[in-house]
């Protein structure tokens, strides 16, 4: 547990200190280390509150192992992976350890107990004991054999795990985890040849981890933790999957450099030397002082009542006249320490003298002033209620300037203040610790003890365990004032040795866990006759002493006396068996290690679960337990920070600012923070004129201090912007003495109102969140960040690393960039050849057309190397065909009413619908008379407004109202059925927030609390009670359709027929994963939607490499490499999620982990083709129009065209179209049926243009302009017969409203602009709009050069049509691209130039394809 509260009040007072990141930001490590305990915690026991929860010990050992795999892979150390399982504790650590698990056995009794009372039915399963996470149970012992089977499958079969030093010290060694692990680092440190530079990430969910890490003093340490969220209810279920898991991810660089500021005023009063690693130490002690794991904090002292900021204060006050600091690397210095505390001891007497009015007149009430226990408790209870009213600085620091207002003014005053504070202390050692007389004796004991407790704190933390068997003998600690006379004390500690783990567990296991003990012990806690039976109390007695929550209160159970403990189990250790006998022992830590000659067979203990590993490649080797101890004399070596940066820690240094403490409310979590931030004041400096110049086109970093690279576009004051111009899909840096395409224009009104809002909204963000003051923004710069490096093939065949840019640009204000700074380079292995890039047996997928996204292995390619070829066999299986499905999805999709809908078949008004759809809280009394702030939600909690959450299946957001579905009509049916009267209260009294039982239920014969214990009972039966809420924001698919999918999968494998192609391949066409090009994109053209087919290709992670799936949501975000995509994958995998979906077969994924197959699939109908194979072994012989091509006008499901009806006679293809106002419209005779399909929705849009009063729609996309009017639209098709092929213009636009001038995966779609079943979306008038809006912008440029330039795959839906060549051949060209460029009339836009081709079956086959959504309800046709 650490320090209670410490976390959030440092990350609060130093708002940069800890940064908010995904998986893809974390930087790259050195060595990891895990503090296990936490993981297992989490993986076995995720939430204590539900008395229903059971798992089995096997789905436990899988999770544990899934959530290492997730750590490293997302940290991905080079050199060491240390895992670290609590052993046995030192004895100081085990009256907390003690204590922790008595509380959890009378919390876990009582909530069963109060669950049975209300009528639940528990499992008949036994609820998993957490006690069990202790040294020496058997579920320890079989968790070490497991992880043991863990490490060496790791080793012999993933490839990351390979290069690395694996530590596994289990709970069989003796010490805490995380103690270990640092023991560990001080032996690597304290080697000759430790590079300073190491970079350390500890993960663990211990506050005290911060002060652990700086023991270190190394400036490369991170430390790692789920995020942390405060307020609300108690966490459910951690989610482990690492892409939606949010990290906290605390630098301890900056932590240095804050202590630095914090303390900065000793440089100029101190007459020794200033000592920024001396500070520290010191900033470390002072930490103990707030209490911790091992002794209690003194009176008074809370973090939350700014117990801290007086530690400091006084530190300040007191460090300029002793001569040198407190903590000697380790050694307390007393004489030092002494005087910091008799000043720090002033805090005592100001605070009573706060509450000195209060006792006074609670003596005046109670009398016999405090020699009577009540009193003295009463007293203690009025200290504590204290607090609010002396406001929020209950520490008064007043008293640090050394004034203290005396509370009487003549010296009798004084004296009787003096004879007060001492009686209300002499209370205090009275009631607390059960003495009868408060001797000088008993006071220098305990100022002792506390002092020797501190010294021992300090070598555990420096050097070690100095002694096993030392403790602190007391629940609490003596007053301030009280620890007096220490500078002579001699400190000595016996190492001694530590207990077994039998002994451990008979130490801190209550009797409700003894089963957990060996048969033979388990009588020494229940029988009446055992000589220790006063150690395990069956109910014991809890004192907040000062604190707010029962958590924090100090559990009063007596201490285990060492002696009589091991005497009492002394006669019962021969009847163990040889098991238990194995299970009581200290063994060592192990390091494994990866060894190809090594083979062979490691046998699993669970082989239906985990199986034998046939090829076996891990060897181990023991590390003797004291193999790590080092010397208390050795002393750190000086930290030399060069001006080399490390990416992802960050410091302060590259900025000019200065900084000060103010109450600024930044919200670090989810609230503004009450104490004091330390704010970072950015000093203006001289603007150059010629920024644009300076930086465009080039990198910086940005997001200071937590610098990330990015690549500058734009530049604007807010006035003019200068901007790269460069062609589509360019991302190039412009280094050295290449000028970058610039222009420059001016903003116009708009554009200026934009730039002011994102000035404000960065202004706001670093002051609000950061806590850094960037004052007046002159200048924003545009970036693109840096995503990652991809290996790009040279013209002479040589490979080179090269950055990757998102697409999407971000404002940063100019202030706030760096320049100019040296990077440090990961020392990675990098390619330089085809034959290392693409050795034989890699894997690789190809992003060209055929077999897009098909997944292959790399055979041997020497013979065509030299031409640029790779030769592949590629594995192309059968794809489910899911286009029937998804022409009739909307028959399994859930469907949804309004609220008022519902209420008119409920008989009800819609008002009742929509609050009991949400929350109703229900208050103990009534209105007039409250009992307390008690209030149970007895609503249905479907939907959530703050937090623009649904739950699916249930309810739905659109643009003006909620939907719900029938379930939440037949739900709300019963509880009407049932509770109607509240029903009826909630209607009568609309305008209330909260209801009361007493007002709801008056009768004397009604009981309001057993009525609504009743109504949420009923609540937690239902399945509505565990359903998932999900963002209003996420696309999905329904439980049912997604059904359907997996229905059409099973068909599909039912088939197997998978085939293999062996071609030889371009090498840009090909993706290999490789941990270098992390983050980045396979094909950042690639646009996905609901139904997509994709394939993961990331390596060594949760899904499998090269395993398909379908997507079945699309989770937005504010950034690119934050959009997430829900698959439902083919076949099921370990560490599956359950989406709506069958068990373990569902994952949410990143677009840098997938290849979209179905964005292949468009490709290759469309006018232009990737050609990615060279000469194709064998080569297909047959052309198949694709299923995946337009199947019908109805292919959306959004469309309201009424069913077409296709005729086929003498070989043409006839189709008509009947609108929905029953005319029927009749299109030519074609060759093909999407051709003739096409043309009779032409037809129809012609029919229309013969009704002036046709009210044309707003443009869908961003950047077009209004439609123009279809009056002047000339015809269609010129010729009657023998029709040329039709020219589009331009792709169609994907139907999302992208982050910024472009697309990319996941971006939002527009909110519909009516509810669900009425469209005005006109697409054909979309196009025809904008192929008439680029030959007018063609006109405009007719002085331009005309020059033929195919649109690929990546041109932006925004893009304006290129011009065609005024002549050129009338035949048709030879290549696809040719074959579909534009022929644009360079005239006039009125009358589209035909083809003099006469119509042929094969061009129309290759024309591409469009969808069309028309709705024709827009105006009424009249014949």
């Amino acid at each position: 547990m650490g320090v209670p509260k410490f976390y959030r009040w440092i990350s609060e007072r130093y708002p940069c200190l800890s940064e908010v990141v995904k998986e893809h930001q974390i930087p790259e490590f050195d060595n990891l280390y895990l503090d296990m305990n936490g993981i297992i915690h989490q993986c076995s026991h995720p939430n204590d509150e539900d008395v229903h929860f059971r798992i089995s010990e096997e789905k436990i050992f899988a999770d544990i192992f899934h959530y290492v795999e997730v750590l490293f892979r997302i940290v991905k150390p080079r050199k060491v992976f240390f895992m670290a399982v609590d052993g046995v504790a030192p004895r100081a650590k085990m009256n907390q350890q003690r204590g922790r698990r008595f509380r959890s056995a009378k919390e876990a009794e009582d909530k069963i107990k109060k669950a049975l009372e209300k009528g639940e039915v528990l499992p008949t399963e036994a609820r998993f004991d957490s006690n069990c996470i202790t040294p020496g149970t058997e579920f320890m012992a079989r968790l070490q054999e497991q992880l043991k089977y863990f490490v060496h499958k790791k080793l012999s079969m993933d490839r990351m795990w390979q290069g690395v030093r694996v530590y596994l010290s289990g709970h069989e060694t003796p010490g805490e985890g995380e103690h270990k692990i640092m023991e560990f680092i001080r032996s690597e440190i304290a080697d000759l040849g430790h590079d300073p530079n190491t970079r350390h990430c500890l993960y663990g969910l211990d506050a005290d981890l911060i002060m652990l890490g700086l023991t270190s003093h190394e400036p490369h340490f991170c430390l790692l933790r789920e995020e942390v969220r405060f307020g609300g209810k108690k966490s459910q279920k951690r989610c482990v999957a690492p892409e939606e898991t949010t990290f906290h991810l605390l630098h301890l660089s900056l932590m240095r450099e804050y202590i630095d500021y914090e303390f900065s005023a000793l440089r100029d009063k101190i007459s020794f030397e200033y000592d920024l690693e001396r500070i520290i130490d010191d900033w470390i002690l002072m930490g103990f002082l707030v209490g911790n794991d091992f002794i209690p904090h003194l009176p008074n002292l809370h973090i939350n009542h700014d117990a801290l900021p007086l530690l400091y204060r006084t530190y300040i006050n007191v460090l300029p006249t002793l001569g040198g600091y407190l903590n000697e690397n380790g050694h307390l210095n007393l004489a030092h320490f002494e005087k910091y505390l008799e000043k720090l001891s002033e805090f005592d007497r100001e605070h009573f003298s706060e509450v000195y009015v209060d006792l006074k007149w609670f003596e005046s009430k109670v009398g016999n002033k405090y020699l009577n226990e009540a009193a003295g408790l009463a007293a203690e209870e009025a200290v504590g209620k204290d607090s609010g009213r002396i406001k929020v600085n209950s520490l008064c620091l007043a008293a640090l300037d050394g004034s203290r207002d005396s509370f009487c003014e003549d010296g009798e005053g004084d004296d009787m203040f003096e004879a007060e504070f001492r009686q209300y202390k002499r209370t205090y050692y009275m009631t607390k610790m059960g003495v009868e007389v408060v001797s000088d004796e008993f006071l220098a004991s305990q100022a002792c003890c506390y002092v020797e407790g501190i010294q021992w704190i300090l070598h555990y933390y420096y050097h070690g365990v100095q002694s096993w068997s030392w403790y602190y003998p007391n629940h609490y600690a003596p007053f301030l004032s009280d620890v007096r006379k220490i500078a002579d004390l001699h400190l000595t500690f016996d190492l001694g040795k530590p207990f077994m783990p039998f002994e451990q567990l008979l130490a801190v296991l209550p009797a409700a866990s003894k089963d957990l003990l060996p048969k033979s012990y388990q009588d020494l806690m229940m029988s009446q006759s055992s000589p220790i039976i006063e150690y395990y109390p069956l109910d014991f007695k809890t004192d907040l002493n000062g604190k707010q929550h029962e958590w924090e209160a100090v559990v009063l159970i007596p201490f285990i006396d060492e002696k009589r403990l091991l005497a009492a189990m002394e006669p019962y250790t021969d009847h163990l068996s040889k098991a238990e006998k194995g299970r009581n022992r200290h063994t060592e830590c192990a390091l494994y290690c990866y060894d190809k000659e090594l083979d062979y067979l490691y046998v699993s203990h669970l082989p239906d679960l985990f199986p034998n590993i046939i090829h076996c490649h891990a060897r181990v080797t023991p590390i003797p337990i004291d193999a790590w101890r080092v010397s208390q004399d050795y002393v750190g070596r000086r930290i030399d920070r060069s001006a080399l940066y490390f990416c992802g820690f960050p410091t302060l240094q590259h900025i000019r600012h200065k900084f000060y403490k103010k109450k600024s409310g930044v919200v670090v979590f989810q609230q503004s923070s009450r104490g004091e931030n330390m704010m970072l004041d950015i000093l203006c400096s001289q603007q150059r004129e010629d920024i644009a110049a300076l930086v465009l086109g080039k990198s910086v970093f940005v997001n200071w201090p937590h610098l990330e690279e990015a690549r500058v576009v734009v530049v604007s004051d807010g006035e003019s912007k200068f901007f790269l111009e460069e062609p589509p899909g360019v991302q190039k840096l412009y280094l050295d003495s290449t000028p970058p395409p610039v222009k420059v224009i001016y903003l116009n009104d708009k554009e200026q109102k934009d730039w002011v809002k994102d000035v404000q909204g960065i202004t706001e963000h670093h002051s609000k969140r950061k806590g850094i003051i960037i004052n007046e923004t002159d200048v924003l710069l545009y970036g693109q960040l840096l995503t990652g490096r991809k290996y790009v093939i040279g013209q002479n065949g040589q490979v080179h690393l090269e950055k990757q840019w998102a697409k999407q640009i971000l404002p940063f204000a100019y202030q706030t960039i760096v320049k100019d700074i040296k990077a440090f380079d990961s020392n990675l292995a990098r390619f330089k050849t085809l034959e290392e890039l693409f050795p034989v047996g890699t894997n690789v997928f190809i992003v060209g057309n055929p077999h897009y996204g098909a997944m292959g292995e790399v055979q041997d390619s020497t013979d065509v190397t030299s031409e640029g070829r790779v030769r592949v066999v590629f594995t192309v299986p059968c794809e489910p065909q899911l286009d029937t499905l998804i022409q009739n999805q909307h028959k399994y999709s859930v469907k949804y009413s309004p609220g008022y809908v519902l209420a008119s078949r409920l008989g009800i008004t819609s008002y009742l619908v929509s609050r009991f759809s949400g929350s109703i809280f229900i208050g103990r009394g009534s209105k007039k008379n409250p009992h307390g702030e008690q209030r149970a939600n007895v609503g249905l909690n479907l939907k959530f407004n703050k937090k623009n959450e649904e739950v699916p299946g249930y309810t739905k957001r659109s643009e003006k109202e909620w939907l719900y579905s029938a379930a939440v009509e037949e739900l709300l049916d019963e509880y009407l059925e049932r509770f109607s009267e509240v029903f009826d209260f909630v209607a009568r009294n609309s305008h209330d927030d909260v209801f009361y039982e007493d007002d709801i239920w008056p009768g004397d014969d009604e009981n309001g609390a057993e009525k609504v214990q009743e109504i949420t009972a009923w609540l937690k039966t239902h399945p509505v009670s565990s359903s998932s809420r999900a963002s209003c924001d996420l696309q999905i698919l329904d439980a049912g359709i997604v059904e359907k999918i997996e229905e059409e999968l099973e068909k599909s494998k039912a088939k197997k027929s998978s085939k293999k192609m062996r071609v030889t391949v371009k090498p840009h066409l090909l993706f290999r994963p490789l941990e270098q090009q992390h983050g980045v994109i396979p094909d950042p053209d690639a646009e996905y939607h609901l139904f997509d087919r994709v394939v993961n290709i990331r390596e060594s992670f949760s899904v499998p490499l090269g395993l398909r799936g379908t997507i079945i949501g699309i989770k937005g975000a504010e950034r690119e490499a934050e959009v997430l995509y829900e698959v439902l994958f083919d076949e099921e995998f370990p560490g599956g999620l359950t989406i709506r979906c069958s068990a373990g077969r569902g994952y949410r994924l990143p677009p840098c982990a997938l290849i979209n197959l179905s964005h292949g699939g468009r490709l290759e109908q469309s006018s232009h083709r990737l050609t990615a194979v060279v000469k194709p072994q064998p080569a297909s012989s047959t052309q198949r129009t694709h299923k995946n091509q337009l199947d019908g006008l109805n292919h959306s499901p959004r469309s309201l065209f009424l069913p077409t009806q296709v005729r086929r006679a003498c070989g043409l293809t006839v189709c008509q179209v009947k609108l929905s106002n029953g005319l029927m419209v009749h299109g030519p005779h074609c060759q093909f049926e999407v051709e003739a399909k096409e043309k009779a929705a032409l037809f129809a849009l012609q029919r229309l243009n013969s009704v002036s009063s046709f009210p044309l729609p707003s443009a869908l996309f961003s950047g077009m302009q209004p439609v123009r009017p279809m009056s002047s639209h000339p015809a269609m098709f010129a010729q009657p017969a023998g029709y040329g092929p039709f020219s589009w213009g331009v792709q169609l636009a994907p139907q999302g409203q992208p982050f910024y001038g472009g697309t990319f995966p996941g971006a939002h779609g527009p909110p519909p602009s009516a509810p669900i079943g009425t469209h005005n979306q006109f697409v054909p008038l979309q196009v025809t709009k904008k192929r008439i809006s680029g030959r007018k912008n063609q006109e405009v440029r007719q002085e331009q050069p005309n020059a033929a330039r195919p649109m690929g795959s990546g041109t932006s839906p925004l893009a304006t049509v290129p011009a065609a060549p005024q002549s050129g051949p009338k035949t048709p060209p030879p290549t696809s691209s040719q074959e579909h460029s534009e022929k644009l009339a360079p005239t006039t836009p009125k009358t589209p130039k035909q083809s003099s081709n006469p119509h042929t079956p094969s061009s129309a086959s290759k024309r591409k394809h469009r969808k069309l959504a028309v709705n024709f309800e827009a105006a009424k046709v009249v014949d």
